[in-house]
This record gives C-alpha cells, sequence and structure tokens, in this order.
C-alpha cells in the first residue's frame, strides 16, 4: 500500500515564514505601508505564538494585500521573491526529507495556512505535486484572475487542514485509512489536530508547545535548519 507524505511549510520546509517575508518584500517594492504591515504582524504573530490567532480575519487581511494591486504586476513580484528571497532559504536536509518521500512512491502534500499565490511556486520548487493552501478569490473565479480580497473555502489551519486533507483525498476517491503509513511534519502547535490524525506525527524545530508534546508522546523531533 502507498503511504501519505504531509508537508507543513513555513519553519518546517522553509527556514523562514514565507508570507512574513512576503510582506516585508511587499514593503520593500512601497507596495504596502511599512506600519500597517508591521503593526498587524505584530499581532498576527503573537496570537499564533498563543493559539489565539482569528485565522480567517488574518487571512482577509493577506488577500487584501494582493486585492490592492494589477495581478500583472503581483505575478512579477512574485518571480523577483522568489529568486531573492525564498529560492536561496531552501536548505538540503529540508530537500532530502521531501525527495525520499517523492522516490518512495508517496502521496505528497504540502498543507499550509500561507496562500496558494504565494505556496504554489514554492511547492513546485520542492517538487511536491499536490499543495493545500489558504484560497483567494479571484474575479470571475480564475486561476490568473484579479483578487478581490475574499477567503474562499476552509482555510488551512488548525483542524481546518483536517477537513481540506479529508476533502482533498475524498475528491481521489481515497481516506486516510486507505494508507499503509500517514506522516505530517510541522513545527508548530497550531498543527497539533493533523499531527494527531496521522498515523507518524513528526515535529521538525518544533516550537516550545508542540516541542513538549513531541516528548510526552514519544514522536519523533527532528531538526532540518540545524547550523
Amino acid at each position: 500500500m502507498q503511504s501519505l507524505a504531509l508537508f507543513d511549510l513555513d519553519h518546517t520546509l522553509l527556514p523562514i515564514d514565507s508570507e512574513y517575508e512576503w510582506g516585508r518584500f511587499l514593503v520593500a517594492q512601497g507596495a504596502v505601508d511599512r506600519h500597517v504591515f508591521e503593526q498587524a504582524n505584530e499581532r498576527w504573530m503573537r496570537e499564533y505564538r498563543e493559539g489565539t490567532l482569528d485565522f480567517a480575519r488574518h487571512a482577509r487581511f493577506s488577500l487584501g494585500l494582493l486585492a490592492q494591486h494589477p495581478r500583472t504586476l503581483l505575478d512579477a513580484w512574485r518571480t523577483m521573491f522568489l529568486r531573492e528571497v525564498v529560492m536561496p532559504a531552501i536548505r538540503l536536509p529540508a530537500r532530502q526529507l521531501v525527495d525520499a518521500h517523492l522516490r518512495a512512491g508517496d502521496l505528497c502534500c504540502i498543507v499550509t495556512a500561507t496562500h496558494r499565490f504565494l505556496t504554489e511556486p514554492i511547492a513546485g520548487a520542492f517538487n511536491v505535486p499536490h499543495l493545500l493552501a489558504v484560497e483567494g478569490e479571484t474575479v470571475g473565479g480564475t486561476p490568473d484572475g484579479e483578487f478581490t480580497g475574499n477567503l474562499l473555502g476552509t482555510p488551512t489551519f488548525g483542524s481546518g487542514k483536517i477537513v481540506r486533507v479529508t476533502e482533498w483525498l475524498a475528491q481521489r476517491g481515497q481516506r486516510m485509512a486507505d494508507f499503509s503509513r500517514t506522516v505530517f511534519y510541522s513545527d508548530s502547535r497550531n498543527d497539533l489536530p493533523l499531527l494527531e490524525a496521522v498515523s507518524h506525527p513528526v515535529a521538525v524545530s518544533p516550537d516550545a508547545t508542540l516541542r513538549a508534546v513531541a516528548e510526552s508522546r514519544g514522536w519523533p523531533v527532528i531538526e532540518l535548519f540545524a547550523a
């Protein structure tokens, strides 16, 4: 039987928070007011660490940044961002981890709370064929349409990751129970619902709460970004 390998992205496969770095990049381009971004980010990060984040509100803010600019300009900025920020941040141990699952023939999917516009090419950089991410509404519903700033569907955050994985597998005519082994790699306490739902949870450079849970339950703890 085939195995299922699920990966969180930020601070798991990447040693950075891609959404935060994207915001900083937009500030540098003059596309976002620095004070507005820093004030909002301080609040989001504090709530994220505390496990109290109103994620739908956060997603609307992030998607709203996209809605302020034409798609052609966003696409050009994204290309620059990937080249200058993301690609230099990808570390060999993270690539090797993903490659091992791909070579084994596992069904691989990145499940991230960052929006698809930003993470789709990052998934491509890791050669991961499937991506579940926050979905933003576009004018006319086209993949390359202008963003409206509205959130579509269930966000891939907290227990929402289980919902989205279940829906995705159902579309493929599959269930998690159909796999001989299900593994999920994450750094965050906010991913405990999905970590608890798989047969092989793995904590990657985990936050303090997740590290404590992993150690108490005997889950593997790995470090992909050690100097």
